[in-house]
């Protein structure tokens, strides 16, 4: 058999992809030896030419994500998500596969990974064929995966039925390989696509939720609240201790910009609150630290959460809107109490004096400031049932799918 270049005639490879044959494909990082991933008979070709072992399962080229509830079951909304972020791209998406599925491409197993790569060529080629093609790199099992038309030939001329040439490849280096077939998700290969990467996209497809008020407003009822929906609920003050206790880089530029509020390893706090409060220049500064060591910790449980499945989280931050992490919030909820109220709360909380609890109130911003920024503002003086009922009420209705 002569391996043809069908590079200028895709019709034509579509017809031998179709017929059951083998055609080399370029991708953004390696070449890929398709064959048609419905057919057994093909896909058992694949494996006689590679010298694949049997039980490792194949992935299926498709054109887009619309191609995933035609092959999968149970599509969770975090694989349309990644398509939309990263296909055409080095990402394969790993899914519970459906019947149809010929049980030799699964390898014994119930899941299939998609994949839509970014080379005009195969995408069109995909679009023409008309069927999702199994193709793994375009390599004899064991040797180093092809980046030319020419490498693929000086493996398989011959023993295939034809080749695109695409040109060298970009990437050079295979997908990333995610599971997303159960909870938590997890990287089964490492590749083009940093994980990192992967886990942000995902915890930006959170819902999140922002709760913002003073120092005694009661943001913690409601924190709790989202807890019985399910929800990863963040509280800053108690990451900002967490960060307190354990990290060193925040302690030394606490030490260094307010010098003697760290001794032993440890903040003074009423130190550096007597350093801070009343003086705006030194409160921006201490806020400018602190904020971007929390919304580092903060982004680092949410990418966490959203990697274990989560689909929703809150937040609970006094400077939510001028730390920036508002803009990441699809609700922000203001939580406003009076200043008695919060006083008699703050005091018997954090056992302080009545005049330090109301320094640190009035250090604060005000009532307008809450009013003016959040999407919706709410009173929790007395009456915590009633406080509950109306945050229980303004999610219902500001995020229906919650309830």
């Amino acid at each position: 058999m002569k391996t043809r270049d069908l590079t200028r005639d895709l019709p034509a490879a579509a017809a031998v992809l179709r017929g059951g044959g083998l055609v080399a494909v370029p991708t953004e990082t390696v070449y890929g030896l398709a064959g048609n991933g419905l057919d057994e008979e093909a896909v058992k070709k694949i494996y006689a030419v590679k010298g694949r072992p049997a039980v490792k399962p194949l992935s299926l080229m498709v054109p887009g994500a619309e191609a995933m509830e035609r092959y999968c079951l149970d599509v969770p909304p975090a694989a349309k998500l990644l398509a939309g972020r990263f296909w055409p791209g080095p990402l394969t998406i790993v899914l519970r596969a459906r019947p149809e599925i010929p049980e030799i491409v699964l390898a014994g197993g119930d899941t299939v990974g998609l994949r839509c790569p970014d080379h005009p060529l195969t995408l069109a080629l995909l679009e023409k064929a008309g069927v999702p093609f199994a193709a793994p790199s375009a390599n004899p099992s064991g040797e180093p995966s092809p980046k030319t038309a020419s490498e693929v030939l000086r493996y398989f001329d011959g023993a295939i039925d034809a080749v695109i040439d695409g040109g060298p490849c970009g990437v050079g280096v295979e997908s990333t390989l995610i599971s997303l077939a159960e909870t938590p998700y997890r990287i089964l290969r490492r590749g083009a696509l940093d994980e990192d990467a992967i886990a942000a996209a995902l915890a930006e497809g959170l819902t999140l939720i922002g709760l913002t008020g003073g120092s005694g407003t009661g943001k913690t009822t409601a924190l709790l609240e989202l807890e019985k929906f399910g929800a990863l609920t963040i509280d800053c003050d108690a990451v900002y201790h967490e960060l307190l206790e354990n990290d060193r880089q925040l302690l030394g530029e606490l030490e260094e910009a307010f010098p003697g509020t760290v001794a032993g390893g440890r903040l003074e706090r009423k130190a550096l609150g007597a350093r801070v409060f009343g003086d705006e220049k030194a409160l921006a500064r201490l806020n400018a630290i602190t904020h971007r060591h929390i919304s580092a910790e903060v982004e680092r449980r949410l990418k966490d959460w959203a990697m274990r499945g989560g689909r929703l989280a809150a937040v609970d931050a006094v400077e939510l809107i001028s730390s920036g992490l508002a803009a990441r919030c699809d609700l922000t909820v203001g939580v406003l109490a009076a200043e008695e109220t919060r006083l008699r709360r703050i005091m018997a909380r954090d056992a302080i004096g009545r005049d330090y609890a109301l320094r640190r109130i009035r250090a604060q911003r005000s009532d307008a400031y809450y009013i003016a920024n959040c999407d919706v503002v709410l009173y929790n003086d007395a009456d915590q049932a009633k406080f509950t009922e109306e945050f229980k009420k303004t999610i219902k209705e500001r995020l229906p799918w919650m309830t």
